[in-house]
C-alpha cells in the first residue's frame, strides 16, 4: 500500500485525468515513431507476397482452361466415330459440340498431315500443321502438351495448340487449337491496383496473351533481362534498373510449360517523409487532450458532489429527488438513489406493517394451538397419545404456514393447498380424486381449510376408505346458489366409498370439532356430516367471500 501511495498520492480527479491523458499519449507517439520506420518495409513485404499470390491465382485459371481442353481431347479420342475411322461423322459431331466455343479440333497423321480441321468444311484440302515441333514433342513424350504461341496457317492469327498423341492410325494425334486473343479473355487485372498488367508466357519466352497498360501483343518476346530470373516455381522479381519503381510476380502453371506474370508500379507513399508532421500534430493533440481532461474533471467533480449530497440526505432518512447533470451515468445513479430512498421509505412502512401482522398472526396461532391442546388433553388417555395427536395436528398447521410464508402471506391457490396436505399421505394419493375450478385463498382460509382437510384425510387413513387399497375418496368443490342467500356460496364435498363399514362414533373428539364446528364458524357456513355405512360424507357450504382473495 505504501508503494501504491507513492505512485498514486491523494490528488483531485482533474490531476489524475490530465496525468492519464499524458501517460497514454506519450508512449503511443514514441511507439508510432518506431512503427513508421518499419511500416514501409512491411508494406513492401506484404505487396511482394500478394503479388506472388496473384500470379499463382492467374496460373490456376489458365491451368483450368488447359485441363478442360485436355479433358475434351480425351473424350473425343474415345468417340465411336473416330474408332471406326468415320472422320466425316467425327468432324460433324465435333463441330456441333464446339460450336459455341472458340475452340477448334485438328486430326493429324504421324507425318503432321491434317486429316480434318473444324475451322474448315470436311473434305477441304489441308496442309501439314504449322507447328511441327510441338507435334513432335507431344508424340515423343506420349503425353498431352501445350505448344508455344505461333501464327496459324489456316486462321492467319496467333494461336496455340494442346496436343493429345494417340497410338492408333490413321489419326496419330488430336489437337485443340484456340486463338491467343480468345485465351486473353481469361487474363484479367481485376482485383489488382491501377496500372498493373498480366501476361502468359510460353516456354520460348513469348507472350501468349496479355492485358493491362503493358500492351503486349501475342507473340511478342518478353523482356530477356527478366526471363532468366523466373526459374523457380513462383516468386517475385525486383530490379530498380530493369523495372524502376515496379514489382513483378510470376508462377509456373503446374504440369505445363507456361508461366504467368503480373507486374505494376509500387504505389507506396514515403512514410518516413511524413513522420515529423505526425509528431507535431501529436504534440498538439496532447495539449488538446490535457485541456479536455481538465474540463471533464471539473464537470465530473461537480457531479460527484451533487450525488454525494443526495446520498447524505438519503442517509438521514429523507426521500430525495434525482439531480440532473450532463453525465448520463451520473443521472442513472441519481435516479437509482432517488428510487432507493423511496423504496427504503416503503420498506420501512412495510416492515412496520409486517411486524404488526406478525404479532396478530402469532396471537391467532397461539390461541389456536392452545385450544387444540386443551381439547386433545381432555380426550387423551396417556401422554404418548397426547403427544402423537398434538404432533399430527401441528404438522398440518405447519404445512399451511409454510405455504403462506412462501407466498409472503399473500394467499395460495386452492388446488395447491389440497396437494400439499394430501402429500402427507403418499400411500393413499392415487385413491383420492380432486376436482373443482381453482382460485386463490385468503391466508386465514388456507389455515382453516388445511386443518379440516388434514383431519378428514387422517381419519380416512385410520378408519375410512383410505385404510384399505380398494377404498376411494372424491373431494370436489363447486359454486351453488340458494334462493334465501344472496351472497355467492361454495360447496365442498368429501365423499368416501369402498372402505370398511362406517358407524356413528359414540363421542365427539377434536377431529369432529375441527371438521364441523370450526369449519362452519371459520367460513360462516354450514357443515353436514353423514356416517353412511358405505363411507363418510362431509359437505361444507361456505360463503365464497370468506375463502377467495380479492
Amino acid at each position: 500500500m505504501k508503494i501504491l501511495a507513492l505512485f498514486f498520492p491523494k490528488a483531485s480527479i482533474g490531476t489524475y485525468l490530465v496525468a492519464m491523458a499524458v501517460a497514454i499519449a506519450l508512449p503511443i507517439f514514441a511507439f508510432v515513431a518506431l512503427l513508421l520506420l518499419q511500416l514501409e518495409d512491411n508494406q513492401r513485404s506484404a505487396l511482394k507476397r500478394e503479388t506472388a499470390q496473384d500470379a499463382v491465382a492467374l496460373s490456376r485459371i489458365i491451368d483450368r482452361q488447359l485441363q478442360d481442353m485436355a479433358t475434351t481431347l480425351r473424350l473425343l479420342s474415345s468417340s465411336p466415330e473416330l474408332e471406326n475411322g468415320n472422320l466425316a461423322a467425327f468432324h460433324e459431331r465435333t463441330e456441333t459440340a464446339l460450336r459455341n466455343n472458340s475452340l477448334f479440333v485438328i486430326a493429324v497423321d504421324r507425318t503432321g498431315q491434317q486429316l480434318l480441321n473444324t475451322r474448315r468444311a470436311f473434305g477441304t484440302p489441308l496442309d501439314k500443321v504449322a507447328n511441327m515441333p510441338s507435334l513432335e514433342s507431344a508424340m515423343t513424350s506420349g503425353r498431352i502438351e501445350a505448344s508455344d504461341v505461333f501464327r496459324g496457317r489456316t486462321s492467319g492469327d496467333w494461336v496455340y495448340n494442346v496436343t493429345l498423341p494417340r497410338p492408333n492410325d490413321p489419326v496419330a494425334a488430336l489437337i485443340i487449337t484456340q486463338d491467343a486473343r480468345d485465351l486473353g479473355r481469361l487474363v484479367t487485372t481485376e482485383g489488382l491496383a491501377p496500372g498493373w498488367s498480366a501476361a502468359i508466357i510460353d516456354q520460348s519466352g513469348h507472350v501468349v496473351a496479355a492485358t493491362g497498360p503493358g500492351n503486349l501483343e501475342p507473340g511478342t518476346p518478353f523482356d530477356s533481362r527478366i526471363l532468366p530470373a523466373l526459374g523457380t516455381f513462383r516468386g517475385v522479381f525486383e530490379d530498380a534498373a530493369v523495372l524502376p519503381h515496379m514489382l513483378l510476380g510470376y508462377a509456373q502453371i503446374p504440369g505445363w510449360s507456361w508461366k504467368t506474370v503480373i507486374w505494376g508500379p509500387v504505389a507506396q507513399a514515403s512514410i518516413l517523409s511524413t513522420w515529423r508532421f505526425l509528431i507535431i500534430g501529436g504534440v498538439a493533440l496532447v495539449l488538446v487532450a490535457v485541456l479536455a481532461a481538465y474540463a471533464v474533471a471539473r464537470q465530473v467533480r461537480t457531479t460527484i458532489r451533487e450525488i454525494a449530497d443526495m446520498a447524505n440526505r438519503m442517509g438521514e432518512g429523507h426521500i430525495v429527488s434525482p439531480v440532473e447533470t450532463s453525465v448520463i451515468e451520473a443521472n442513472q445513479v441519481a435516479i437509482a438513489l432517488s428510487n432507493a430512498s423511496f423504496d427504503r421509505s416503503q420498506t420501512e412502512d412495510r416492515l412496520r406493517f409486517v411486524m404488526h401482522e406478525l404479532v396478530h398472526r402469532t396471537k391467532n396461532l397461539l390461541t389456536l394451538a392452545q385450544a387444540m391442546m386443551r381439547q386433545l388433553a381432555k380426550q387423551a388417555d396417556s401422554v404418548e397419545t397426547f403427544q402423537a395427536a398434538v404432533a399430527d395436528r401441528l404438522e398440518g398447521l405447519v404445512r399451511s404456514i409454510e405455504l403462506l410464508t412462501s407466498e409472503q402471506w399473500g394467499g395460495v391457490s386452492l388446488r395447491r393447498v389440497v396437494d400439499i396436505h394430501l402429500q402427507a399421505f403418499p400411500q393413499a394419493r392415487e385413491q383420492i380424486e380432486v376436482s373443482g375450478k381453482d382460485f386463490v385463498l385468503k391466508p386465514d382460509a388456507v389455515q382453516n381449510l388445511g386443518l379440516a382437510l388434514h383431519e378428514l384425510a387422517t381419519n380416512s387413513v385410520k378408519y375410512g376408505a383410505l385404510s384399505v387399497p380398494q377404498g376411494r375418496v372424491r373431494f370436489e368443490w363447486r359454486d351453488v346458489k340458494e334462493e334465501d342467500k344472496p351472497e355467492a356460496l361454495l360447496r365442498f364435498t368429501w365423499d368416501e366409498r369402498g372402505g370398511p363399514p362406517v358407524t356413528q362414533p359414540s363421542r365427539s373428539g377434536f377431529g369432529t370439532t375441527v371438521i364441523k364446528a370450526h369449519a362452519a364458524s371459520a367460513f360462516r357456513g354450514t357443515v353436514e356430516v353423514d356416517f353412511r355405512p358405505e363411507g363418510l360424507l362431509w359437505v361444507l357450504t361456505a360463503q365464497r367471500g370468506t375463502l377467495e382473495r380479492e
